[in-house]
């Protein structure tokens, strides 16, 4: 009989061919080796189901699900999450990387310290693979701070099934992941935050969140057609959000200074 996974890993894969692979390589050099990977192939165009089916098949780790038509990361994930069998959910998009501890020393720190959702620090990395920066993350975030400023990178965050059920994206086109924090924290009443970069996070030139004019509109209609914030009150957050992500990109010094940025730690 073969047990249950403790983590059910979701990635979302839509022409990832070319960076899938590191992608997957990452997971399976995992200390932690409890869990389950969930390529969901959103009807890519190039090779990306092809490349995904050669894991699955040398790994019964790693199940391929694709889907019918290109339905966007959003209905990706959720179809990920809801095939999910382990008792931890984490994400981790087809062209970032983990580094190998990260599962062990995550699921450790949340089974001891009974934290509900967790998220780390994370280095930002260009196309061909160069550091960037590294991004660190405040110990604890609550729905309301979380409103100001998403300090959760996708690939970072894990939650915990046992503790809040599962929990799906709201489908929107563009930040789900932001939707689905703040729906984890309406019924909890904080994340917890690892200040150790334990992911590789790819920013590309076309990455979704290097257009930050479009980025912000999607964070405006979030505030209104999801979380239906009063006009003030989304009006409040918006403008919390635009000032500070101004000041953590311009001003990182003053940002600092104000604990609007923080310092990552080493292992």
């Amino acid at each position: 009989m073969t047990l249950d996974p403790e983590v059910s890993i979701i990635t979302p894969c839509y022409n990832a061919a070319n960076t899938l692979g590191r992608t997957i390589d990452s997971v399976l050099s995992q200390e932690f080796k409890s869990w389950e990977l969930l390529l969901v192939d959103d009807k890519s165009l190039d090779d990306t189901y092809k490349k995904a089916l050669a894991y699955a098949n040398t790994d019964n780790r790693i199940q391929l699900i694709k889907l019918d038509r290109n339905s966007g990361a959003a209905i990706a994930r959720n179809t990920g999450i809801a095939y999910a069998k382990g008792r931890f959910i984490a994400f981790i998009d087809a062209d970032d990387q983990w580094h190998s501890d990260k599962l062990q020393i995550q699921i450790n720190r949340m089974k001891k310290q009974n934290w509900p959702l967790s998220y780390t620090a994370f280095t930002r990395i260009n196309d061909s693979g160069s550091p960037i920066n590294t991004v660190g993350v405040p110990h604890r975030v609550s729905y309301k701070s979380l409103l100001k400023t998403n300090y959760i990178g996708c690939s970072t965050a894990i939650y915990d099934t046992e503790k809040i059920g599962k929990v799906f994206m709201p489908e929107l086109r563009k930040r789900q992941d932001f939707g689905l924090w703040l729906r984890i924290l309406r019924t909890t009443d904080f994340g917890y935050g690892i200040n150790t970069p334990l992911t590789l996070y790819r920013v590309g030139e076309d990455s979704l969140s290097s257009n930050k004019r479009k980025t912000t509109g999607y964070n405006w209609r979030l505030y209104r057609q999801t979380e239906r914030l009063s006009l003030m009150l989304s009006a409040y957050y918006f403008a919390q959000y635009a000032i500070r992500g101004v000041l953590r990109s311009k001003l990182p010094r003053i940002a600092t200074a104000f604990g609007l940025l923080h310092k990552p730690e080493k292992l």
